[in-house]
């Protein structure tokens, strides 16, 4: 193998991938700031933003997930070197991010009794914060999928720059709007976790805004110079709408399986409560941090493949999928041994100044969970980045039903068992480990058996 080579094809893939992970960074980085300010704000917050975070997500991220998959369908036409079946594939997931427009607001009316059934007994003031975010972010959750189909069509054209610099800029207005919104500011009252997904709705919109304009703008002009070839049929756009639809459920499915299993999960910790609870909070708040980046490392792959596959390069495909699960494992190594070392100040932005836990003992648990965390980082890495590659090729039927058997069938068996034995957060959260195990013995297996070379996304679409 020549050296020089890998290096530089792995160059290639982590100008791809760089602009990904650091977007993915930005949105934990949101996230992290509303952790912050929320905990400075109060403990009850702190405690409540977690769980009503994830429900929420539990019920966009489907959609989300489904209108992101026309960003596959993207880089097979870019690589087949299909213009028009693009710009098609971006309008799909647009249709898409209506349908789940509607969907959210009914959806929005869930959020309550959920939360009062798995929220302590004597946690009145908890559900009322849990729903109050809740309630705003769900809702809101369409402008992230419109964002999501903008940012999926540059995403598979290779434009991952310009997907990160408006990222940027709608997490910075966001944080502006943070401290604004939670604490108040001069005439603005303070509005607390409703500000906090006031916020957090707003920098979304912002960015589908933007991005939606760009590709539009872009969509006119090609349109201007193709005439009468731009305009494609009706039936043909329904046919390419329902192969995005047959593909991208099962991704969806694979998302909100992923997301119900890690919802019951942070339920179950809620039943734990105490410092326990916060604690748990703050630690998943910083392991979303580290690991949010892997999702763009999973975008990459899933572009890579895309792109490889629609060229009909099925090694250049499983080269680049490799290299970026490479990449992966190196990141997720590094920010693993950062994480322990400066566990102390990390942990103590958690803890609000009026605490009634002693802060020892805050780091103390901190540090536990941690090392649980970085036991389970790598297989995670490996295995988020190669179930975007699966998807990438289309094998969106697999990684679906593998997430069912792993989640539901292995993990959650393992977790009440645990829950009800100990009724400890330290050993709930080493059921974690297993579980992410487990999982990823079973993608990389997938992968090796080489199934998803036999996929055809775009075979009768291309003009």
């Amino acid at each position: 193998m020549d050296i020089r080579r890998e290096i530089a094809e792995c160059g290639k893939v982590l100008r791809l991938v760089w602009p990904l992970a650091l977007g993915m960074a930005n949105n934990a980085v949101m996230q992290f700031v509303d952790r912050v300010f929320l905990a400075k704000e109060s403990e009850a917050s702190l405690k409540a933003v977690l769980p009503a975070a994830v429900l929420s997500f539990l019920f966009i991220c489907f959609f989300q997930s489904l209108a992101s998959y026309s960003g596959v369908f993207v880089a097979q036409f870019h690589g087949a070197r299909d213009r028009r079946g693009c710009f098609r594939s971006y309008f799909a997931g647009l249709v898409l991010s209506a349908v789940a427009l509607a969907c959210l607001c009914v959806l929005v009316h869930a959020g309550e009794p959920v939360f009062r059934l798995f929220a302590p007994a004597a946690e009145a003031d908890l559900v009322a914060r849990e729903n109050a975010y809740f309630s705003i972010v769900t809702p809101g959750g369409a402008a992230l999928c419109a964002m999501t189909a903008a940012s999926g069509y540059f995403t598979g054209l290779g434009r991952t720059r310009l997907v990160f610099w408006v990222n940027l800029a709608g997490n910075l207005l966001n944080a502006g709007l943070d401290y604004v919104l939670i604490f108040g500011l001069g005439p603005v009252p303070a509005y607390g976790m409703a500000g906090a997904a006031a916020a957090t709705v707003a920098s979304q919109a912002a960015q589908a805004l933007v991005l939606n304009v760009l590709v539009l703008r872009g969509w006119l002009r090609w349109r201007g110079d193709a005439g009468p070839a731009a305009c494609p049929q009706r039936g043909e756009f329904v046919g390419l709408l329902w192969r995005v639809v047959r593909f991208g459920v099962p991704s969806g499915m694979y998302q909100l399986l992923n997301f119900l299993s890690f919802t019951i999960f942070v339920m179950l910790t809620d039943k734990i409560g105490g410092m326990e609870l916060a604690v748990s909070n703050a630690c998943f708040t910083v392991n979303y941090l580290l690991i949010a980046p892997v999702e763009g490392f999973s975008i990459g792959a899933a572009t890579i493949v895309g792109q490889c596959k629609g060229a009909g390069d099925v090694h250049g495909a499983a080269k680049g999928a490799a290299r970026a699960i490479w990449l992966a494992l190196a990141y997720a190594g590094i920010v693993s041994v950062l994480v322990l070392v400066f566990h102390d100040p990390v942990l103590r932005l958690f803890i609000a100044p009026d605490s009634e836990f002693s802060h020892d003992a805050f780091v103390s648990l901190g540090f536990t969970l941690f090392l649980l965390m970085s036991a389970w980082q790598l297989f995670d890495a490996a295995d988020v980045t190669l179930s975007g590659a699966l998807k990438g090729a289309g094998d969106t039927l697999f990684v679906m039903l593998w997430m069912l058997v792993s989640s539901f069938g292995f993990w959650m068996p393992i977790l009440l068992w645990t829950f009800f034995r100990f009724h400890s957060m330290t050993a709930i959260w080493s059921t974690m480990v297993s579980y992410v195990v487990f999982i990823c013995v079973g993608s990389v297996l997938r992968w090796k058996f080489g199934h998803w070379r036999r996929i055809q996304l775009i075979a009768g679409h291309a003009s």
